[in-house]
């Protein structure tokens, strides 16, 4: 039943914009991969498992892939609340942490060799943590599982091999 809400929410809701048809390349645990072979694009998610305050929205990360842009796992996030705007985005993953480019309501990686550091944490570490400063002042706390992440990235990676 968890992996049926999963895809439905992975479906639904993940990504913005117009609703196109989305390939499942399987369900890992708490992580979902998709290809989307309109775009082209391939991508792995997962949502929070645990958020601290009120959400706003369904908080959500993702890995993904842009064949023909040639983006290769690119880290990025969805935070269950707005942020302040004099407010870092950090990542802890297995005692690492990074700081994220960040807008309003989403965080992404500084460059390809951050990156490339994230998922090697992801692949190593059994949690990860998003960590922001709401407009509020309070803490947003967005917690992560991260088992099924590797081969929810592996099966992404795999599913837009393809679509060059």
């Amino acid at each position: 039943m968890r992996a049926l809400s999963v895809l439905l929410v992975f479906c639904c809701a993940a990504l913005s914009g117009p609703i196109a048809a989305k390939d499942s390349l399987g369900i890992f645990n708490s992580w979902g991969a998709f290809r989307d072979p309109n775009v082209p694009r391939c991508y792995a998610l997962a949502e929070s498992e645990e958020i601290t305050g009120k959400a706003e929205r369904k908080s959500y990360v993702s890995v993904g892939f842009w064949p023909k842009r040639n983006i290769r796992a690119q880290f990025h996030v969805r935070l269950s609340r707005d942020r302040s705007s004099n407010s870092r985005v950090m990542v802890g993953i297995g005692g690492r942490r990074f700081q994220l480019t960040a807008n309003r309501s989403d965080g992404w990686s500084q460059d390809k060799r951050m990156d490339a550091a994230i998922i090697a944490a992801l692949r190593s570490a059994n949690s990860m943590t998003i960590e922001s400063t709401g407009r509020d002042g309070k803490p947003i706390v967005d917690a992560y599982l991260l088992r099924g992440a590797a081969t929810a990235i592996d099966a992404a990676s795999l599913g837009c091999s393809r679509l060059r």
